[in-house]
């Protein structure tokens, strides 16, 4: 165990070995991603590698949840409200058990449950169909709000990309949330700086962004979104946020873990050919094979 200090300045300890048992399994939930979209051969794979990271940690370690019953009534709430990035779901439920693994073969086939943004009617591991940006944090406040009234430890968490909190129904949803002081209310922001193949410098400017988190009400926690300690640590500190809505920036990569695909706006929405599916393979197997040692935890 290793002791280390949150950004609320208070002191976390963090488990070594889970750490790098669960840096493994971002490589094989990448290994998933990239065998899904080459065989479809064309998909969101940028935005679904830069979410990789922030999905393990929650459905590993963060999210209260029954593996038998999707719809426990007593589960915490998850909402991807970037919907777009469905593959990198789809890859972390198969690899935490919540869907048989061959099913990622049928990602966007005809009569899949695994459409190529959530579907909460076809998967019910999927809280709200998404794919229309904006909407997601409105909802996971509506469920925060609910369990409140309803006195039950219930959690939302709501994953949005960076682009989509230009939408104003994300602010309207901002200022609800900390009036009522939803402090079982979890947004995280995958902030890799690309947005819709174009580069944040020319779209409306959204600086100074964790200013205007704060300015709405909420406690803001601005980290590497890649690292996975931390992360822990983030989601430990918001759970002793009391009376305001917490949120996570993470500052991700877009196609992080392949290399020719970091920071590459074509690779928001792109064609996996043979060459360059292997070339990434080979990268993702290679550090899988550095921290083979944690594969069985």
């Amino acid at each position: 165990m290793t002791q280390i200090t949150g950004r609320n300045g208070k002191p976390y300890e963090v488990d070594e070995k889970e750490v790098k048992r669960l840096e493994y399994i971002c490589g094989l939930v990448r290994r998933d991603i990239l065998q899904t979209l080459y065989r479809v051969g064309r998909g969101h794979s940028g935005p679904s590698l830069s979410l990789v990271e922030l999905l393990v940690t929650l459905y590993f370690r963060e999210l209260r949840l029954d593996p038998t019953d999707p719809k426990w009534p007593d589960r915490d709430r998850f909402i991807l409200s970037k919907g777009h990035g469905a593959v990198g779901l789809y890859s972390v439920l198969a690899e935490r058990g919540l869907i048989p693994r061959e099913e990622l073969d049928t990602f966007e086939s005809l009569g899949t449950r695994l459409q190529g943004s959530v579907d909460s009617i076809w998967l019910p591991w999927v809280e709200l169909t998404t794919g229309s940006l904006g909407q997601g944090l409105s909802v996971s406040l509506g469920i925060a709000m609910g369990a409140k009234r309803q006195g039950k430890d219930i959690r939302s968490y709501c994953i949005m990309g960076d682009g989509e909190t230009q939408e104003g129904n994300v602010w309207e949803a901002a200022m609800c949330a900390a009036k009522f002081k939803q402090d079982n209310l979890l947004a995280i922001v995958d902030w890799n700086g690309l947005q819709g193949g174009e580069r944040h410098e020319v779209m409306p400017s959204m600086e100074p962004y964790a200013d205007k988190w704060e300015a709405f009400g909420w406690h803001v926690i601005e980290i590497p979104g890649h690292d996975v300690a931390t992360l822990l640590t983030a989601f430990h500190e918001a759970r002793q946020v009391k009376d305001k809505p917490t949120i996570i920036v993470a500052h991700t990569v877009k196609g992080k873990g392949v290399s020719y695909m970091e920071n590459e706006t074509k690779w928001h929405l792109g064609n996996v050919t043979k060459p360059l599916y292997e070339q990434a393979m080979s990268e993702i197997n290679a550090r899988l094979e550095a921290l083979s040692e944690y594969a069985d935890g």
